[in-house]
Formats: C-alpha cells, structure tokens, sequence
C-alpha cells in the first residue's frame, strides 16, 4: 500500500493536463481518486482507465465549472461514489488572452468565474467532507510574475494564492494544509498550440533555468508531496514548480 493508502482525493480537471498527472500520481501512490471533468467524458474515461489499468482506483464526476450552483452539483456527484475526501486539490481553470486594454467586462467576469470563485466555493462546500489532517492543494501560477498578456486570468490565479494563506490559518487547528503550487510553462494540451510556435517555445525554454519546457508529471510529483504525509509541516506556502523560471526574471 503507498503513502495514501487508505485515503481519497477529488482532482478538478482531472481529465487532461497537469490535472491527469495529478490524478495518476495520486492513485499511484494508494489514494482512491474522483476525477472531476467539465466536458470531455472520453478524456476523464481514458484518466480513469488508466489508472485502473496500474492497478489503482478511480472515478469520474461531472461538473461544469465557472457558473451558478457548479460547486454543489460537483460535490452531489462526489456524494455519490464517496464518503468524505481526505486531499483536495483545484486544478481547473482556463486561460483568457487579453491585456488589460484588450479585457472587457465579459473575459474578466468568465476569467474570474473559472479560475478564482469557482475553487474558492468547491473549497467551501468541501470543508464539511475534508477529514481531519486533510490536504488542499490549489494549482495556481507564477503569481510573483508580471504576465500581461492574461492579466484577468493571472488576477483571479492570483486571488486563490492568496486565499490558501488564509485557509492554512483557519484549518490549522484540524491538521489541515493548505498550499498553492505555480508550473512555469508545461507542455500540455491546454499550451500545445501556444508552444507550436516555435518563437513562443523558445522564450518558454528560455524562461527556465533548465532550458526547457516542463511536464505535467513534473508538476504532479510536487503535488503529491504536498498530499503526502511527509508534508505535514508545510501550509501556506506557494510552492514554485516553474523549473525556476522566477530566478531569471
């Protein structure tokens, strides 16, 4: 039995990306695994059949994230297939283009619905289901970096790191972490036609101090401590897994 032997976890965006990594890694290392898609039902079927496949246990749930109510059906479905959630970890988001000159109302609005107040109530409603000595985990960005280019997307990131801080002094004294982890550039479907650009994925190398790109996987082992035993007296923190992009900048 691994480390999370014995434990379950729910991943948003489960599906694809750093949040199927995530998944992986995490039945990998014992956890039982909700994996939570927006639309993509093939995408979380291929997630969850291949962490059967290895030997490990998982399910998917449905919600559409970023509107009214999204955090209440989701956890319904949770309901459904669990009974309580020991690490939690909010992967989901969407990335919006557009300068603060080029957002109007409608991309700041659907930005901040996906990537801030969408965790923020799926934390929420999970609270009463977090056992004691639980984990939260929330996939944020490099939010000590200037990125114009998403500035209501990198915004709204920005509000959950800030939030974790206050949720790692509120759930403290249940033996409960909170932390948020920011990826660099990763290759993953979600960036795959961005880094198709090879000018793009030049400066994406460049950023890093290793000269490449990372993966989902990369990412997913820094989450998996976070979920790990061993990061017991680790909260509040903004874990940087950007291949130290934030020492050249």
């Amino acid at each position: 039995m691994g480390v999370l032997g014995g434990r379950t976890a729910l991943v948003t965006g489960g599906s694809r990306g750093i949040g199927r990594a995530v998944a992986r890694r995490l039945a990998r290392d014992g956890a039982r695994v909700a994996v939570h898609y927006g639309s993509d039902e093939t995408a979380a079927k291929e997630t969850v059949g291949a962490i059967e496949a290895a030997g490990g246990s998982a399910f998917a749930i449905r919600g559409e994230l970023g509107v009214p109510g999204d955090a209440e059906r989701l956890w319904a479905e949770f309901d459904r297939r669990a009974d309580g959630v020991d690490i939690l970890v909010t992967n989901a988001g969407a990335l919006f283009f557009a300068s603060i000159g080029e957002a109007g109302d409608e991309i700041y609005e659907r930005a901040h619905a996906v990537n801030a107040k969408a965790p923020f109530f799926v934390i929420k409603h999970g609270l009463g289901r977090l056992r004691d000595e639980g984990r939260i985990i929330n996939v944020t960005a490099m939010t000590d970096a200037a990125i114009p280019a998403i500035a209501a997307t990198h915004m709204a990131k920005g509000a959950v790191t800030a939030l974790t801080r206050s949720l790692a002094a509120e759930l403290a004294p249940r033996g409960i972490t909170a932390n948020s982890v920011a990826p660099g550039f990763v290759d993953t479907d979600l960036t795959r036609e961005v880094l198709a650009d090879p000018a793009a994925r030049a400066h994406a190398e460049s950023v890093s101090v290793f000269q490449r790109v990372g993966t989902a996987e990369e990412v997913a082992d820094v989450v998996a401590f976070l979920a790990s035993p061993d990061s017991r007296w680790v909260t509040g923190r903004h874990v940087d897994a950007s291949g130290g992009a934030l020492l050249r900048l």
